[in-house]
């Protein structure tokens, strides 16, 4: 399935797991360093005012450098635990490697949001990066809240609606 960005609850509802889709349009990128920065300025109301906008948007659990972007495990604490409040703030696509803690799928599924995974093949993802800028924090190196624009990313639906690909 094509999903252009922003998605909305309706693309959601229609995805389930183990279903391939292919991404076009801008993602935001974040891990371990800048995640908790960004629930931070949700808990202060602060992410519009630094061009922070989260709704109907995607995050993927990368940094981005010169050798180019792939996943790192979603699974890591300052990682799943940004997932639940993300959520809520309005990202609905969060896209890394590895599974998730039952709370977090609850979490996703109380949002309408949804975890997808992707292949760890570093040249094949930075293939589909059309452009990228620093959003914010940029004092976080490769780490920053990063926005790419990517065309047909390609990833596999890992959580949906409470049910989980590690389940089965």
């Amino acid at each position: 399935m094509q999903i252009s960005m922003p998605v909305d609850d309706k693309v959601i509802n229609q995805l389930k797991i183990y279903d391939m889709v292919e991404i076009t349009g801008k993602i935001f990128t974040g891990r371990d360093a800048v995640l908790p920065k960004i629930v931070k300025c949700i808990e202060d109301g602060t992410c519009e005012e630094r061009g922070i906008h989260l709704t109907g948007g995607a995050v993927f659990h990368t940094a981005v450098s010169p050798a180019g972007i792939g996943p790192t495990s979603s699974n890591k604490v300052d990682i799943e635990g940004s997932i639940p409040v993300l959520s809520e703030a309005g990202i609905k696509m969060h896209i890394g490697k590895g599974s998730l803690k039952k709370e977090t799928t609850e979490a996703l599924n109380k949002y309408n949001s949804i975890f997808l995974v992707t292949p760890p093949s570093t040249a094949f993802l930075t293939a589909s990066i059309k452009s990228k800028r620093v959003v914010a924090f940029p004092e976080e190196g490769m780490e920053a809240l990063h926005e790419i624009e990517v065309e047909n990313f390609p990833a596999i639906v890992a959580i949906a609606h409470g049910e989980s690909i590690y389940d089965k």
